[in-house]
């Protein structure tokens, strides 16, 4: 019998209509043909799914870690118009109120007590309690993508929206974000006082971009703003106070469509994805810290370089594999070229997560977590992050690689996760120079999600 070139299949392929991270990627939710489910982000462990009938959901928007989730019909059946946001007490299983509009509602965030609903042309801003009162409206250009962010952290206050004209950005001054209130004994840690008040008025409007705004996200605590646009190959970096522009990646030279960027809780780096299927990680140093610039970027003070000679590049980047609905045994099948860009079902969304560090003091490092809409779930460390060690295998049904198995696999099909055998002693110090030289993220673990009858 040869088993030499078979794939590990599922019975029926995961469909997956939306997922989403709460504000901390403590959590997440996904939105199936069956209804949605609550997923613990790492480890990665099904808290609890509803099985609805009657209809399909367009998305599931969590509001931190609690029990309250605001949820959106859609799909060729919706179970609830698509102008109306229904919310939704997961604790009790049941509709608690609903917010109906005019129109089609495009895109919501949140935070604690209150939520922002994006709509064609304006933004509808709801405080959210015992009951749900409407505290504000915003006009905004066209918004077909729905695209707002909100800050989240306590006593942050920064809404932010797209402005009148096209590629402009709108910052809202809300009232302060209200601490989450503690369970049980107090914290041996006094609770955050609010910050001072500001000295300076912050700017209300950011000329951003000449073409419309895709992405618009920004940090927990409403320091830091990024916005991408159309073209796609440009993520800049704004500081909201002041509205100065303090960087600009470039994630590419071709158009791209950029799926969401993602700040690090600590503000030191950030993500962006995009439908090209790969996910990049730049530094938000002040000096650039490790991002890749052009060997001829010296020279733009004394040359008159085009500006696409003095761009940052990412310092680290992965790239999703191709059907990753199947866990092949080859390493020769469903390979993606670099050009191609990612299906539909691979669309993916991603968030960094804190992991306790290999070494043995009491410290955490920073991780991704991406998650693709066929249902793979990938757990990423970035490069250089001090020693490496076998990564544990949580649960049944999981592939999971030590970090120089998997840097091998990469560099051979770097579009697939394989199960690689490593024998050989000699060429150990080859291979731990070439991990040294890669600006590949690893993979640490990789985990299917979206199915409730055992792979979840």
């Amino acid at each position: 019998m040869n088993l030499a070139r078979h794939s590990i299949t599922p019975s029926s392929p995961v469909h997956i209509f939306n997922a989403q991270f709460d504000a901390d990627c403590e959590i997440f939710t996904t939105v199936t043909p069956a209804g949605f489910a609550v997923y613990q982000t790492w480890p990665l462990k099904l808290l609890r799914k509803r099985e609805l009938s009657g209809g399909t959901l367009a998305a599931v928007v969590p509001c931190h870690t609690s029990s309250l989730l605001f949820l959106l019909g859609g799909g060729r059946s919706p179970l609830y118009p698509p102008n109306k946001v229904i919310l939704w007490d997961d604790a009790a299983g049941t509709e608690v109120a609903e917010l109906e509009f005019r129109e089609k509602v495009g895109g919501l965030t949140c935070r604690r007590g209150w939520l922002g609903v994006a709509l064609r042309r304006r933004v509808v801003v709801f405080e959210v309690h015992e009951t749900v009162i409407r505290r504000g409206e915003y006009d905004t250009c066209d918004n077909p993508r729905g695209v707002l962010a909100m800050a989240t952290a306590p006593y942050a206050t920064l809404l932010v929206i797209p402005g009148r004209q096209m590629g402009h950005v709108q910052l809202v001054q809300l009232p302060p974000c209200k601490p989450p209130e503690p369970l049980g004994p107090p914290p041996p840690i006094p609770p955050s006082k609010p910050p001072p008040s500001l000295a300076k008025h912050p700017v209300s409007i950011i000329a951003a971009h000449e073409s419309p705004l895709t992405t618009l996200s920004v940090t927990s605590s409403g320091r830091l703003v990024a916005t991408t646009s159309l073209r796609g190959t440009l993520v800049r970096i704004w500081e909201a106070q002041s509205g100065k522009l303090l960087k600009e990646f470039r994630r590419g030279s071709d158009k791209a469509e950029i799926y969401g960027v993602a700040f690090r809780h600590d503000e030191k780096e950030v993500a962006v994805w995009s439908d090209k299927g790969t996910v990049h990680v730049f530094s938000l140093a002040p000096t650039g810290g490790s991002n890749r610039q052009s060997s001829l970027s010296p020279l733009s003070p004394f040359l008159p370089l085009p500006k696409y000679f003095d761009s940052q590049w990412s310092y680290a980047q992965y790239r999703i594999p191709a059907q990753a609905a199947h866990i092949s045994l080859t390493s020769t099948s469903f390979v993606r070229s670099p050009g191609t860009d990612l299906a539909a079902d691979e669309k993916c969304v991603v968030g960094w997560i804190k992991v306790p560090s290999p070494a043995q003091e009491p410290i955490h490092e920073y991780q991704l977590i991406a998650l693709t809409y066929s249902g793979g779930w990938y757990r990423l460390s970035l490069p250089l992050k001090g020693p490496y060690t076998q990564p544990s295998n949580q649960g049944g049904g999981i592939l999971s690689e030590s970090p120089k198995a998997a840097s091998v696999a990469r560099r051979r099909t770097p579009s697939i996760s394989s199960i690689t055998s490593v024998s050989d002693k000699g060429k150990g110090k080859e291979r731990e120079r070439d991990r040294k030289d890669s600006r590949d993220l690893v993979l640490e673990e990789y985990r299917k999600y979206g199915r409730w009858d055992g792979w979840g």
